[in-house]
């Protein structure tokens, strides 16, 4: 399939959801509104935010600034486990909607499993309702093991299955076990800091492979995250930097460069 910034991939309700999009924590303050603003200009469509990276208002006011139909873009918020239990669920998500200025979040997380299991159940319950009254297009979690996945799938009782589970992966850190476990369940795996935080932009495959494809180390990291069918969501607040992480889609990596990417697990 040929891939470009507009490609969605179905999550397993029918729901569409682009393939890659602009990751946004630590992006405040007139920074974020900025950043968020270039994305959606550049052709971004998928917007990741979260309550505690307190800028939500600032994506909601981006979006509307972008002037683009709500229905072209793909915003997603989560739940800290500070908030979590049933009523403080439902409660954090009505404050993350009127901050974001939506009638509806099209992807709402759990965003760390936490340490409680009993309060993460009774979160999870509360998407459900979120889910099934309209207020949310999707659930999912996000930084969850197979094993706290397995509390989910396991328990029955008509619970849903998480339609995403957002962790880090990027050729250094490639979540195997995760992601074969979400592959098995019908789990789209949402990949973030697919750069590492610039600290492997440098590393000798991935500089090798840039020069060889005259794209730059991001562009490869990218790729490979987008080849491997991973959502992607590459994180920054500088434009140059925005419009070349979109420059991922007008090339693609052969099977031999991905082995040498795929080689790199547990380097990091």
């Amino acid at each position: 399939m040929k891939l470009d910034l507009q490609t969605r991939i179905a999550l397993h309700n029918g729901v569409k959801m682009p393939l890659f999009g602009l990751g946004t924590w630590a992006a405040t303050g007139k920074a974020g509104y900025r950043a968020v603003l270039w994305a959606l200009e550049a052709g971004y469509r998928l917007i990741d935010t979260a309550a505690a990276y307190g800028n939500e208002s600032e994506v909601g006011e981006a979006f509307r600034a972008s002037g683009l139909p709500r229905g072209d873009v793909f915003i997603t918020t989560k739940v800290w486990p500070a908030d979590f239990g049933y009523e403080a669920t439902l409660r954090a998500f009505e404050a993350s909607r009127l901050s974001l200025g939506l009638d509806q979040v099209d992807l709402y997380l759990l965003h760390w499993p936490g340490d409680d299991r009993r309060r993460r159940a009774e979160s999870w319950r509360a998407l459900e309702t979120l889910l099934s009254d309209g207020s949310c297009r999707a659930i999912g979690v996000s930084n969850y093991e197979v094993s706290e996945l397995e509390e989910i799938v396991e328990a029955g009782n008509g619970r849903v299955i998480p339609a995403v589970n957002q962790v880090p992966f990027s050729p250094f850190d490639q979540q195997r076990d995760v992601h074969a476990f979400c592959a098995q369940h019908g789990i789209r795996l949402e990949g973030y800091s697919p750069l590492t935080r610039g600290r492997k932009l440098g590393q000798g495959t991935i500089r090798s492979l840039a020069e060889a494809r005259g794209r730059t180390p991001a562009q490869i990291m990218i790729r490979w995250a987008l080849q491997k069918d991973v959502v992607t969501i590459p994180k920054s607040v500088h434009k140059e930097r925005i419009l070349e992480n979109a420059g991922a889609f007008d090339f693609s990596l052969s099977a031999a460069d991905m082995a040498e990417l795929d080689a790199l697990d547990g380097r990091g």
